[in-house]
């Protein structure tokens, strides 16, 4: 029984131990639904709206997988739009340690969209591949809607919003002097940071709470398994 005991409270203080290293060598991200207020030159005259805006990204490769999306439309449209004929398409500022854009491309509608009804935009996805390490953050740009074979709103931010994205760039070769995070064995930088309106933090916590899980269920087993 005391060598049992022992056994446990070894196999408990490793996975807490491996839970922690989870955490320490995760890359930082954060990110925050942002409402954007943008005002649209349409053919019918000007718009404006304001509409919840999320960004996130996802490692991919040696880049990250970036979608915008939008709770709410921006715009409308006098007549009804066929299924198939609206594609809205932005633009991402860069900020932090990377400048420039990052364009993001959403999908034909799907659905007939019907007259003097907000255009909804759905998600819009690109690529954003960094070229050195760094803190770099993500805000929301002009926002074109096409339809009907032409640019049927462009919609601008007007008041000045916030970055929706700041993203911890780590693991570019020759890109920066900044050192990938310690203890990240080397994996971490292709499982994370996937970001979302929740704070990483807690999803960096169920992480490790898995490898305490896992650390508990291999001490019942041990323990069974002696008992026979």
């Amino acid at each position: 029984m005391p060598n049992r005991r022992r056994t446990a409270a070894a196999l408990t203080a490793a996975a807490a131990v491996a839970g922690a290293t989870v955490l320490a060598g995760a890359p930082a991200a954060h990110a925050v639904v942002v409402d954007v207020n943008y005002a649209c030159e349409t053919k019918i005259g000007p718009k404006s709206a304001v509409s919840p805006v999320d960004i996130k990204a996802v490692k991919s490769g040696s880049g990250y997988t970036v979608t915008m999306s939008f709770d709410k439309g921006v715009s409308d449209s006098p007549v009804e739009l066929p299924k198939g004929v609206m594609t809205p398409r932005a633009e991402l500022v860069l900020g932090g340690d990377a400048s420039g854009t990052v364009k993001v491309t959403g999908t034909p509608n799907t659905t007939a969209i019907p007259p003097d009804t907000p255009i909804r935009i759905g998600t819009l996805t690109g690529t954003f591949t960094p070229k050195k390490n760094g803190k770099v953050t993500f805000t929301a740009g002009t926002l074109t809607v096409h339809a009907l074979g032409m640019d049927a709103a462009v919609c601008t931010p007007k008041n000045n919003p916030k970055p929706s994205l700041e993203l911890q760039v780590t693991g570019v070769s020759g890109g920066s002097d900044t050192p990938p995070p310690a203890g990240d064995g080397g994996g971490s930088d292709e499982q994370l940071p996937k970001t979302g309106p929740l704070d990483s933090a807690l999803a960096l916590g169920t992480l490790g709470g898995t490898v305490l899980l896992t650390g508990a269920a291999g001490v019942l087993w041990l323990t069974r398994r002696t008992a026979h």
